[in-house]
């Protein structure tokens, strides 16, 4: 028997990502946030951004894509297993010297810089979730944690319909 899920009272970290298919094979390159930024590193820095559920994976993606994108472009949903989660460094909402940094929004300079300090350090680390506050996102250096995560599975995405409905006949 398979075990339960963290989120079911199981022991496992799991960790979910959605990817453009075009980009399944290099899920765990960090390359676009290193090109860009995110909430949690600057610019120049490696860093794979997950979600402990596959639901606020998808609502990371659908907040900066639209569900729209999700509908008509093909995705791919990856999960991947932390080998050992004692080794990955939490942060909890306290633990953030600005508390904005938890909300929607721009990130600023100063968060990432607390990020990318924090993700040098450990290599993997949670943060809570800006676009849903009960959830949390598991960012990782690919470099600095190799070894310490694994591929689970990647399967072709499938988005209720019913997010991107047609538009009601006037």
């Amino acid at each position: 028997m398979a075990s339960l899920p963290g989120a079911l009272g199981g022991t496992d970290l799991v960790a979910w990502r959605l990817d453009l298919t075009a980009h399944a094979a290099s899920w765990d390159s960090g390359i676009g946030a290193e090109r860009y930024g995110g909430r949690w590193n600057v610019k120049g820095q490696r860093a794979v951004y997950c979600s402990v559920d596959p639901a606020t994976a998808i609502l990371e993606v659908a907040v900066h894509k639209g569900f729209r994108v999700l509908d008509i472009t093909a995705h791919v949903l990856t999960s991947l297993q932390v080998s050992d989660p004692a080794l990955v460094h939490l942060v909890t909402p306290g633990g953030v010297p600005n508390p904005a940094w938890l909300r929607p929004g721009t990130p600023s300079f100063g968060q990432q810089q607390f990020g990318s300090a924090l993700i040098a350090e450990h290599g993997i680390v949670l943060f809570p979730s800006a676009v849903s506050s009960f959830s949390w996102n598991l960012v990782f250096d690919p470099d600095v944690a190799r070894g310490r995560y694994s591929l689970g599975a990647q399967e072709r995405f499938a988005m209720d319909t019913r997010l991107h409905p047609p538009p009601a006949s006037a």
